[in-house]
């Protein structure tokens, strides 16, 4: 006699990933109308898909205040598991297209401007000679730009001084940053220690945060007179013509320092900062062939320069970046042959 199996979990679902998506839009956006038009529905079908999602749970998501709708206490707990079942649901189609094929012609990386730019093209070039035939899409990002790239889905990869809500993160690398300013600027003239009140009557150089909220401290912002560039070149470039002082990496200015166009500030405090940068995956597990071989590549290139910075004998300009080097990281990763 013939036993029926019994029925699957999916077999059970009563309401769709769209219907699901509908009720998310429409706390996401303020407003059936406005969740509508971002996923191209009309304002009934949204109505329509929420009172489906309430009759089939027999509760109550939204309570009507005035003209505007607001989650009862049990719509806010389907708002979150909304989310999160459509976020993974996008994750799942998006990891899943990528893995139909062993490489993907287009490679798309954040990476911090921070990030020594030589090391980076290094990195690139190496795998360009594996992959010729790869599109290289890179975002050259400052802080929330790196986060935000990574959140919308813009990267298959970041290299960011944070690792942001939500994804996993290796240590790759620490950054030492050191204040600086051209020899013959006014604060190298004064002929002592350096409070920051000496800092604040003087022109601040600051690379422009990329992200669109701009909600993340850029370090230390007191000078009234400030110019805030996007461009890391732009702003080294000023401090060498003695336009302003800044905090760089000292691996990005390391040729300004030995050809004496820049010179450390003498500062009682805060001369030297420190800040660690992260390799990030979009999502590791769905990470492409060609995405693990990149990150194996750059981290190996900085395991690379970490032991010659230390095997190095430092020169006056170098000391610090012998010291930089054995606080660098690189973390093994078995990558595909």
């Amino acid at each position: 006699m013939a036993v029926n199996a019994p029925a699957s979990p999916a077999a059970n679902l009563r309401i769709t990933l769209e219907q699901w998506q509908a009720l998310q839009g429409v706390v996401d956006h303020g407003s059936y109308a406005r969740a509508a038009e971002a996923l191209h529905k009309s304002q009934s079908a949204i109505t329509y898909a929420v009172q489906k999602v309430e009759s089939l749970l027999g509760v109550k998501a939204f309570e009507i205040h005035g003209r505007k709708a607001v989650l009862t206490d049990a719509g806010q707990v389907l708002y979150r598991r909304a989310r999160t079942l459509v976020e993974e649901a996008v994750a799942l189609e998006r990891g899943a297209s990528g893995m139909t094929a062993d490489w993907k012609p287009e490679m798309r990386l954040a990476v911090e401007v921070v990030f020594p730019t030589w090391l980076l093209l290094q990195c690139l070039a190496t795998f360009a000679k594996e992959r010729p035939e790869t599109r290289i899409e890179l975002y050259e990002s400052v802080l929330g730009g790196t986060d935000e790239a990574l959140l919308q889905g813009n990267v298959d990869i970041a290299i960011g001084s944070q690792v942001p809500a939500g994804f996993l993160g290796n240590p790759l690398m620490r950054l030492r940053f050191i204040a600086v300013a051209h020899p013959d600027h006014p604060l190298h003239r004064i002929g002592r220690e350096l409070s920051h009140r000496d800092l604040a009557q003087h022109r601040q150089l600051v690379i422009r945060d990329s992200g669109t909220q701009r909600t993340r401290p850029g370090g230390w912002l007191g000078a009234e007179q400030r110019w805030t560039v996007s461009n890391k070149a732009t702003s080294i470039r000023a401090a060498t013509m003695g336009l302003g002082f800044a905090w760089y990496p000292e691996e990005n200015i390391r040729d300004e320092l030995a050809s004496g166009v820049l010179k450390p500030l003498p500062l009682k405090e805060g001369a030297v900062k420190w800040a660690e940068l992260y390799l990030v995956f979009a999502d590791l597990d769905y990470a492409a062939r060609d995405t693990l071989r990149l990150a194996a590549i750059i981290r190996e290139a900085v395991a690379s320069e970490c032991a010659r910075q230390t095997d190095t004998e430092p020169t006056p300009s170098r000391v610090a970046v012998k010291a930089r080097g054995r606080a660098l990281s690189a973390v093994k990763r078995r990558v595909p042959e």
